[in-house]
């Protein structure tokens, strides 16, 4: 599919010039019906948790993770690092970076109050998570360590016996970290929709 674009110009008289260009554009397409997979094959739960606070906070966290997965399944490393849309430097590879290092600060720094380097970090503290190549080793290193930050979220959380806890990092109630991650996720699996979408027409929920 072709799409028109527009751009503009001013030249030195201050006229405003609107051109149009036209790049090649994946067809838009879902994966089933009006879903991103099978029904019988979606790994989400999406509701029928136990009726209690800490069911319902860590049944929507672990559905908006493995909706970022799934937003992500059957690309390669090109597909992971390609850049949303100029000037944005976001990509797939990008978010899985950060929400990896969203992981590692709310549940580990804050929950836990653990002194430890951030993922994605530099010794200056500037943020690296979006500065990715398109290599396979990067994006299998990415994910295993996406993973193992989860795993260590889990096991903190585990660890509070009660949701209104103050963390013993910042002093804030857990179920507030909780609602937090889950927004964080949340509006990045929204990116991850349309980088998607741009990458191969592939949509859905």
């Amino acid at each position: 599919m072709r799409a028109t674009k527009l751009a503009t110009s001013v030249d030195s008289n201050g006229k405003t010039d609107v051109m149009t260009t036209e790049e090649n554009l994946p067809e838009r397409r879902f994966g089933w019906l009006d879903m991103f997979v099978h029904e019988d094959e979606d790994p989400r739960a999406d509701g029928g948790w136990n009726n209690d606070e800490r069911s319902v906070l860590l049944g929507f966290l672990s559905d908006r993770r493995l909706s970022l997965q799934m937003k992500c399944d059957g690309l390669d490393a090109e597909q992971m690092a390609r850049r949303s849309v100029p000037p944005s430097t976001m990509s797939l590879l990008g978010l899985v970076r950060h929400l990896t290092a969203v992981e590692h600060y709310w549940f580990q720094t804050v929950i836990a109050g653990i002194d430890e380097p951030q993922p994605y970090q530099d010794d200056g503290g500037e943020d690296l998570a979006f500065v990715v190549t398109d290599d396979a080793e990067l994006v299998d290193a990415a994910w295993s360590q996406w993973r193992d930050e989860i795993a260590r979220s889990d096991r903190s959380v585990q660890g509070v016996s009660d949701l209104g806890e103050l963390t013993t990092g910042t002093n804030v109630p857990v179920r507030e970290v909780l609602v937090h991650v889950i927004r964080e996720y949340a509006q990045h699996v929204g990116h991850a929709d349309l980088i998607r979408e741009r990458i191969d027409g592939r949509i859905g929920q």
